[in-house]
């Protein structure tokens, strides 16, 4: 019995190593990145913030804009970088979520990638953020969004 358990606990420890090892962990996106240089065509407007509960009892916090295509590339992805400061105006939450864009509104809002629906020049479209959790330390006001990556045709 003893070695049956050794030779199990040996495999599963293999079987964990090996699927581990293979994995990254999450990229954060350092503050002092640069812009991407196309942001600069990517303007974003009409920015919005909402609040909702989930059923897990937390609170989801989302927020919706738009981005307009001033340049002459068809956009067909790009990554956020968004900032949640404190009162001080230091940085307090840091996170990097790729463009979403807003697909329907009615029943309820759905979103799409880029890549399903590029964003052509001269055109602006709908976007939402969304985050399950927000620092405590968080002064509330809208965060700090930066283009950090584009992705064009």
């Amino acid at each position: 019995m003893a070695i049956a358990a050794a030779v199990v606990a040996v495999v599963v420890l293999v079987v964990v190593v090996v699927l581990e090892h293979g994995k990254k962990g999450p990229t954060v996106t350092p503050i002092s990145a640069p812009l991407d240089p196309y942001a600069a065509s990517l303007p974003i407007t009409h920015l919005q913030m909402s609040e909702s509960g989930n059923l897990a009892g937390s609170k989801v916090t989302y927020v919706d804009g738009v981005l307009e295509n001033t340049g002459n590339k068809t956009v067909t992805g790009a990554s956020f970088q968004i900032l949640f400061r404190n009162y001080a105006h230091e940085v307090v939450q840091n996170n990097t979520q790729p463009l979403k864009l807003i697909r329907t509104r009615v029943p309820y809002v759905d979103v799409e990638t880029a890549a399903s629906d590029p964003l052509k020049p001269g055109t602006s479209k709908e976007f939402r953020l969304a985050f399950d959790g927000v620092a405590s330390g968080w002064d509330g006001a809208f965060p700090e969004i930066r283009i950090v990556q584009v992705e064009s045709k």
